[in-house]
């Protein structure tokens, strides 16, 4: 897999790409995901029809773009609990807009999601 763009996120950007191209990616940061994904990971995105529990997606969670979190929990409504790997639960989602399918680690290591 080619990687083209290695910037940091832009939502807006992101969020376009995967509603017209159903794909995207991008660099992120933070800690919150270790040791999943590291800070300055570039991850690729896509489109699903369904997410399941366990699945790292970007979404936006109460006005929040979160672009790298899991989903720890679905209700009987169909939406989704965003939790970071370290236990900690952003809220309730309805909207996922992808899930992340593969990693480029910053030491160059390569996963598949």
């Amino acid at each position: 897999m080619q990687f083209t763009k290695a910037i940091m996120p832009n939502y807006e950007r992101m969020q376009h790409e995967l509603a017209t191209h159903g794909r995207t990616e991008a660099k992120v940061f933070g800690q919150s995901m270790k040791p999943i994904l590291e800070s300055g990971s570039f991850l690729c995105f896509e489109q699903r029809a369904t997410y399941l529990v366990g699945d790292i997606v970007f979404c936006k969670v109460r006005g929040r773009y979160i672009d790298a979190h899991k989903i720890t929990k679905i209700d009987s409504q169909g939406r989704y609990l965003i939790s970071n790997n370290h236990g900690h639960d952003n809220g309730w989602t309805g909207r996922i807009f992808g899930k992340v399918i593969c990693a480029v680690l910053p030491n160059g290591n390569r996963k598949s999601f």
